[in-house]
């Protein structure tokens, strides 16, 4: 029997894993298919920065405890793992094509706001930064501190890293039910077993909401899909992360480009479609011209765990002492992954939490999401 039973092997619940392992706790992680290969394993790697001393919104106390960790965090994990994750500071350039400055001044005020370091462009300045910009460029900004990881070489480090502190991993098991008694969870069942600990977390991503709906509870997270393409050029035609409101083009130092993410609500359906790949293979050259000689290498899907809210849910759930959940993160999960961690491993172990938790409660109210791109809004680029 565990300490605490994980439901959901993404790179939230693999996290909290590792985290509470670390601790000395004993973990169960059960997955419904293979380890870290949904929302995880199909993002882009972006990394917003922020500053712990001025956040002030949930959102930007969790992500910028978040980019405070991330150091650490990978450093620790390679050390263990010998598993580079690819994480790196390499910048981030906010860009409009057209008249939109006006909105970038917004999203610059909102930045220096939680005291992040920005550098407002000039289109010239950004060009002379980046030489292979769209002579379209009206308005930039660039992020100095904004950093990337390499999700599928994350994932491997986090399952190796559960192995390495003798996390129990469950995969291709799926949860299909609790037994419960006088407000305590007392099992989770699965189509073969029955598994048994002290507390259990839900980090279930997308299937968060139909994992707690058999116990009566239900939370406002719902699959959204995002589909990336993939291209290859070398030498590289940038350095810096180039985002465009939800959109963006990745550079990984092989020379391979990401280019995302579209949002569609959609239900399960994990797919590509004609018209989102050649749309987001449109946008990339709308920024970066000499893309159109790119190698296309494949396009891919995943289901972002989209909330009502723009916020995670996060802490205790319901009447229920002893069960917990990690899920809602929609574009943020992996870049927020530390700090829900460390926050979870707190509020699991009735340690005092970083910050409050109740602005991530299930009991709050729903509203309409608030996924803006912009220093304190939700502004990951998953």
């Amino acid at each position: 029997m565990e300490d605490v039973i994980i439901v959901g092997g993404g790179v939230i619940g693999l996290s909290i894993a590792v985290e509470l392992a670390g601790q000395g706790v004993a973990v169960a992680v059960i997955e419904q298919g293979d380890f870290g290969r949904e929302a995880s394993w199909a993002g882009a790697g972006i990394l917003p920065p922020g500053n712990r001393q001025a956040a002030r919104t949930p959102e930007a106390q969790l992500r910028s405890l978040s980019h405070f960790l991330w150091p650490d965090w990978a450093e620790s994990l390679e050390a263990e793992t010998g598993i580079d994750t690819g994480y790196g500071r390499c910048g981030g350039l906010e860009l409009r094509l057209g008249s939109s400055r006006p909105e970038l001044l917004e999203e610059i005020h909102n930045w220096r706001s939680e005291d992040v370091r920005i550098d407002e462009l000039s289109p010239d300045e950004a060009r002379h930064l980046e030489p292979q910009l769209s002579p379209q460029i009206s308005a930039a900004y660039r992020l100095p501190e904004l950093g990337q990881v390499r999700n599928p070489r994350l994932l491997r480090a986090l399952v190796a890293s559960c192995g390495e502190r003798g996390v129990r991993l469950v995969p291709g098991t799926p949860v299909i039910g609790f037994d419960e008694t006088e407000g305590r969870i007392t099992a989770v069942r699965t189509p073969t077993d029955v598994f048994h600990a002290g507390r259990y977390c839900v980090a279930g991503g997308a299937w968060s909401r139909t994992i707690l709906a058999s116990l009566g509870i239900d939370i406002a997270v719902d699959p959204v899909r995002g589909q990336i393409v993939l291209l290859s050029q070398v030498p590289r035609l940038f350095s810096n992360v180039l985002q465009l409101g939800p959109r963006y083009l990745v550079p990984r130092s092989d020379g391979r480009i990401l280019i995302g993410a579209t949002e569609e609500r959609v239900g399960f359906l994990k797919s590509n479609t004609a018209l989102a790949v050649s749309d987001l293979i449109a946008f990339g050259t709308s920024l970066v011209p000499a893309l159109a000689d790119a190698r296309f290498e494949r396009a891919w899907s995943g289901l972002r765990p989209g909330s009502a809210t723009g916020l995670p849910y996060l802490g205790q759930v319901g009447r229920y002492e002893n069960l917990f959940i990690a899920a809602g993160h929609f574009r943020s999960g992996l870049q927020m992954s530390p700090g829900t961690a460390r926050l979870l491993r707190q509020s699991l172990l009735e340690q005092e939490t970083e910050f409050p938790l109740e602005p991530f409660s299930c009991r709050r109210a729903s509203g309409a999401a608030t996924l803006v791109s912009g220093g304190g809004t939700h502004n990951s680029k998953r």
